[in-house]
């Protein structure tokens, strides 16, 4: 897709929205257990965990759920889950990145094998895709934090290498290796960020026509309802066409 926020957009359009609550409140708990089992359960000296918390705020997750997510991972109680990607290919050749979280490979392995599949998808080797991708921290932040000069001055002062401003929000881009500092020195100037994470930001986007997006979609959505797989990243471009016409379904 042509930036983050169209897919994201067209994935939770609202046709999917009851459908896929459920499923997403128990991925977002599960990456805050697993932060906060990784690290300390103070979010504040966790940066996953602090990601994990606006992620899980950002879909509207009770704060009961927050909390009874962290005090797993406190208490010790729970499986012991690991982070795994993999990355294939679907119709028109583009790429997609799955990140999953497993207490199982052999059983995530094939549920995602099977859903590319089934959806004209093909499964690749490790490293296949990811190069076509760059591994980069994302912060984002509301509209109303500041228009988008004020928004691109900060983030050039913070470190960030690349900002996209929209009526949406602001998505801000740095380094890996910076994605820390920088979400701290935004945060100092606008307060708490909509989200952050750590993403797959594909180098060039593949322009697609309608017929190959639909089964795209397809595909991504049936990767998405596997229960360990937490994100898809994809390198392809819908319409404008094909994105209005999925946004009203």
């Amino acid at each position: 897709m042509a930036g983050h926020s169209q897919f994201k957009n067209i994935m939770h359009r609202k046709g999917r929205v009851d459908a896929v609550r459920s499923k997403m409140f128990g991925k977002l708990a599960r990456e805050i257990t697993v932060a906060a089992k990784l690290g300390m359960p103070d979010p504040a000296m966790n940066p996953r965990l602090r990601a994990a918390i606006l992620a899980a705020r950002a879909e509207n997750v009770p704060k009961d759920n927050i909390e009874r997510a962290i005090k797993k991972a406190a208490g010790g109680d729970g499986e012991n889950y690991e982070d795994i990607r993999y990355e294939g290919y679907g119709p028109g050749g583009a790429a997609l990145i799955v990140e999953a979280q497993t207490d199982n490979r052999n059983r995530t392995a094939s549920d995602v094998r099977s859903a590319f599949t089934k959806s004209g998808g093909s499964l690749a080797e490790t490293g296949a895709v990811a190069f076509m991708f760059d591994h980069v921290g994302l912060i984002e932040f509301a509209p109303e934090v500041g228009d988008a000069d004020a928004v691109l001055e900060a983030a050039i002062e913070a470190g960030a290498d690349d900002v996209r401003s929209s009526d949406e929000g602001h998505e801000i881009f740095c380094e890996q290796t910076a994605y820390g500092e920088v979400s701290k020195a935004l945060e100092a100037r606008f307060g708490d960020p909509r989200r952050t994470s750590l993403i797959w930001k594909a180098q060039n986007t593949v322009d697609v026509d309608d017929e190959t997006g639909e089964k795209l979609i397809r595909l991504v959505e049936v990767i998405e309802d596997q229960d360990d797989v937490q994100r898809v990243f994809v390198n392809f471009a819908l319409s404008t066409e094909l994105m209005a016409r999925l946004a009203d379904e």
